[in-house]
């Protein structure tokens, strides 16, 4: 029997989406495109399968929801966490020895968090490309002085992170991806997040290091258990 056939049917389905995935990204050009498997709802099993598969990096948008799995998850291929959803400051504290990258970070409250509670660790600054009033990332003119405050705590920023416009609309995704792209590069910044599911051909087109990927992967996301 082969370790593939050995395998639970879910972890093996998990492999093998994963595998496409990655097919898919280096097909695009993306050979250095990192692929972030985004987790969040799913049980630490989920995270175990897709680490196995070879996936580096997990993405996370809830506190709790990854707090809880974590203990579960398999210390001995620890994958890096990147935290991807709205940050509040006192979710910090409690996040601060999961958490490897910061991706959501878009006001001083939380830069000023993060420095005091996780001061060697990574972060990203979220980018509003998109100009909705419901999205978080802060506004594209205060973004220089967001990292500039990032510079006098002491953070290491190593890029931008943006999401596309909820209406999914083509041109206007490709804007919102080009403008953090561009942002990116004036900064001197390496690193650009930005790209789903459903639009990571135009991300890495635009220029994304960076895809985060959650459906593609593990299938529909369960619902968030009431806490």
């Amino acid at each position: 029997m082969t370790t593939s056939e050995a395998m639970p049917p879910e972890a093996k389905r998990i492999r093998e989406n994963y595998e496409s995935i990655v097919q898919r990204v280096r097909s695009l050009g993306g050979s250095d495109v990192q692929i972030i498997a985004v987790t969040k709802t799913f049980p630490a099993s989920a995270v175990n399968a897709v680490v196995a598969a070879g996936c580096l990096s997990i993405g996370e948008n809830y506190a709790q929801d990854l707090l809880e799995k974590w203990p579960e998850v398999d210390v001995n291929h620890r994958p890096e966490v990147h935290f991807i959803g709205r940050l509040q400051t006192n979710k910090v504290r409690s996040l601060s020895h999961v958490v490897d990258v910061w991706q959501s970070v878009d006001r001083i409250s939380v830069i000023d968090e993060i420095a005091r509670r996780a001061p060697i660790a990574r972060i990203m600054l979220q980018v509003n490309a998109a100009g909705e009033s419901d999205k978080g990332g802060c506004a594209i003119p205060e973004l220089e002085s967001l990292y500039d405050h990032c510079l006098i705590r002491g953070l290491t920023v190593s890029g931008l992170m943006t999401v596309g416009p909820t209406n999914g609309e083509v041109a206007a995704t490709r804007q919102a991806f080009e403008t953090t792209a561009r942002l990116a590069q004036g900064l001197g910044l390496r690193e650009v997040s930005m790209g789903m599911t459903g639009d990571l051909d135009m991300a890495i087109d635009c220029g994304s290091t960076m895809v985060r990927i959650g459906s593609a992967i593990f299938g529909d996301r369960p619902p968030m258990a009431d806490k």
